[in-house]
């Protein structure tokens, strides 16, 4: 098994359609010990019954924009998992105005809040994760989508935003590469979560997809879930500071 032996966290599951919940099941089905995070009262029964359902799992509370939350965390993580072999990170958040108003009306207070949550969490996380990765190194995942790179309708400060965090990505692997630890990231097609709901006009998105991806068709968590094993495990070891497109082939189309 790829993740044979390894730990591993991942933040962002809401619920079974999560594309990070789709990574924690092929991280698991590849050998994987995992921890999960949950912000809130509202997701906490979901999440706890979803780890439930994989073999020693463990669950923690962070919100991501607190930096003592993040050191409780790891903190929790260390005693009960003593060390971390890769992070999972698919956690982003807008204000829903700033996603239905044009982006030129976009707040400094919603533009501020967006690149706290979907960006800047990935640095500290990184950084509050480096003493429980082992000498021989880990890895470290981001989720992303193509609208970093294109002005997608009604993704506006959210495009922005990921742009921020693939910048990241690139500067994180360029620091931690000497101590063998890769940053990566997976840019994803949509996919009918919790969280890409809250864009508007969202089922036309996935139509389009359907029609003008060179597959013809929509991803699965599942294959996201996949691809991030590879990342993860071993096999990727030569990669890092890369964004791998797993949307069905839609990013090279002229669409």
């Amino acid at each position: 098994m790829l993740l044979e032996k390894r730990q591993g966290l991942i933040l962002g599951v809401a619920n079974k359609r999560s594309i990070a919940w789709g990574i924690a099941q092929s991280a698991a089905r590849e050998g994987a010990r995992l921890a999960f995070t949950f912000q809130g009262e509202r997701l906490e029964e979901n999440v706890r019954e979803l780890a439930g359902t994989l073999p020693d799992s463990a669950v923690f509370p962070c919100d991501v924009a607190s930096d003592a939350q993040i050191d409780q965390l790891f903190g929790s993580l260390q005693k009960d998992f003593g060390h971390l072999d890769f992070l999972v990170h698919c956690i982003a958040f807008a204000n829903r105005e700033d996603l239905e108003n044009d982006f030129v009306e976009t707040s400094r207070d919603g533009f501020r809040l967006a690149q706290d949550i979907s960006a800047y969490s990935l640095v500290g996380l990184t950084r509050a994760a480096l003493p429980l990765f082992p000498s021989e190194g880990g890895s470290v995942l981001a989720l992303t989508y193509l609208g970093s790179e294109r002005a997608i309708p009604r993704y506006n400060i959210m495009g922005v935003a990921k742009a921020s965090l693939e910048a990241s990505i690139r500067y994180l692997a360029s620091d931690l590469g000497p101590r063998n630890i890769r940053v990566n990231g997976i840019s994803a097609g949509p996919i009918s979560t919790l969280a890409a709901r809250g864009i508007p006009g969202f089922s036309s998105i996935l139509e389009h997809y359907r029609e003008k991806a060179p597959l013809r068709r929509n991803v699965e968590a599942a294959e996201v879930g996949d691809a991030a094993a590879f990342l993860l495990s071993p096999l990727a070891r030569g990669i890092t500071g890369e964004i791998l497109f797993v949307d069905a082939g839609y990013h090279i189309s002229g669409a």
